[in-house]
């Protein structure tokens, strides 16, 4: 069996909150000597003074292996692709790095602003540890990824910041390292450059066999990069296992089922026999997660004085700019009864949703008997989550998409099925 790539044992990391070090040398000397002996540093409140970004945290990661690390900000998910580069150090535990680590943390990591683009990459590599005849091998192949060309030979302190991104993952991942760590970071790069990135970081780990680790808020992205996902919870390892299952146990961690009361509402219309007393939303399935394609569970409480008497509940889903996205009608389908207590609920159960990820309102009417009785704005609002929906990892935004519909491409030359009817019609007859 092969050696892990990656190995971590135990690792912790204390960031120390307030005033940093100790009075004087030989207070200094005494924490020293407390903490390499594994004692609680001597006159000090660990609890009050020191911060746990890290704890406990052990995993093994082998060769080749794509791993998604996700969690809430301040999970601790940075301070360990940190200890992995080497750019800080753990405070207690074991890392083993079994390869030539390329790192790409924040915005022009490595750089010198001074130093032009050409320069940057020589620099970059010689960090990795290539030499000059590799760096000169791949050096047309990174300035085309990165879409750099006119302004190669220009200092990168000119650069915008997705310039900067573009150039600095095109060295990490062109100049071959064993490990590629990745963060956020390429969230400042734009949709067209993101979806390179992606593609870039599937070949080098499908086609090179590389080990790629990458942090990433995007559970769509997650899910289709990644083989395994591990979860950071307040600095703790939480979750390990397969990358779809371990985003989708994060994502229903992170939603909960809400019941909007709306009783007290005053900002309604209709002439108030029924009224709407209360809307939730949630999954179909009666979860709290609702992602692209999801079918929807809306529960509408209403009460009334008397039987209510053909009831017609209309329900109007919005983007949170007020785009009307679905219409759903009780009088379209003809499913409620012709008579309703006076008080109780409505339930409305959708198909597939494939909306494009993003906060969703829910307006509400109620009538009777064709009149309005009831209509209240903004009733109740959800969140669509990201979903791999195309299985390419990359979902369109909401600034020029909400729904989204399956679909393929293929790629032909002019022929017979390109012609259309009056090109047949002119055609002389075959014979």
């Amino acid at each position: 069996m092969s050696h892990p790539i990656i190995a971590a044992r135990h690792v912790s990391k204390a960031y120390r909150l307030g005033a940093i070090g100790a009075t004087s040398l030989k207070d200094e000397v005494t924490r020293l000597w407390d903490r390499a002996r594994g004692r609680q540093p001597h006159g000090t409140s660990r609890a009050a003074k020191d911060f746990w970004a890290l704890r406990d945290v052990s995993f093994d990661v082998q060769p080749g292996e794509v791993v998604g690390i996700i969690g809430k900000n301040g999970a601790g998910k940075s301070t360990l692709l940190k200890i992995l580069s080497r750019i800080t150090q753990q405070t207690s535990g074991e890392i083993t790095l079994r390869g030539r680590v390329a790192s790409l943390l924040e915005v022009g990591t490595g750089f010198h602003p001074d130093l032009t683009g050409r320069e940057n990459i020589f620099l970059n590599g010689s960090i990795l540890g290539m030499n000059k005849a590799e760096i000169r091998r791949k050096f047309d192949e990174i300035v085309a990824f990165a879409e750099v060309e006119q302004f190669i030979d220009t200092p990168v302190k000119r650069y915008s910041s997705g310039m900067y991104v573009r150039l600095a993952f095109a060295v990490a991942a062109h100049l071959e390292p064993e490990i590629l760590i990745v963060d956020e970071v390429l969230a400042v790069g734009d949709a067209s450059f993101q979806k390179k990135c992606l593609g870039k970081m599937k070949d080098v780990s499908n086609r090179e066999h590389r080990t790629v680790l990458f942090v990433s808020h995007n559970m769509a992205a997650i899910q289709a990069l990644c083989q395994r996902g591990v979860l950071l919870d307040e600095g703790r390892l939480t979750d390990d296992g397969p990358a779809l299952d371990v985003a989708r146990r994060y994502l229903e961690a992170s939603n909960e089922i809400v019941t909007t009361d709306v009783s007290e509402r005053t900002d309604r219309e209709g002439d108030g026999s029924v009224r709407l007393t209360a809307a939730t939303v949630a999954s179909a399935d009666g979860g709290a997660l609702i992602t692209s394609g999801s079918r929807l569970r809306i529960v509408l409480e209403y009460q009334s004085a008397a039987p209510v008497r053909r009831l017609n509940a209309v329900i109007g889903l919005y983007t949170e700019t007020g785009l009307g996205v679905y219409g759903l009608d009780s009088e379209a389908t003809r499913e409620l009864p012709p008579v309703l207590p006076p008080r109780g609920s409505v339930t409305c159960v959708t198909g597939p949703l494939n909306l494009t990820a993003g906060p969703c309102l829910v307006n509400v009417a109620l009538l009777k008997d064709g009149e309005m009785a009831d209509y209240v704005a903004n009733a109740a609002r959800f969140t669509i989550e990201p979903e791999n929906f195309y299985g390419t990892g990359k979902t369109p935004g909401r600034d020029w998409m909400v729904a989204m519909v399956q679909h393929s491409w293929t790629v032909g030359s002019p022929g017979p099925a390109a012609t259309t009817k009056a090109d047949r019609s002119a055609a002389p007859a075959a014979r």
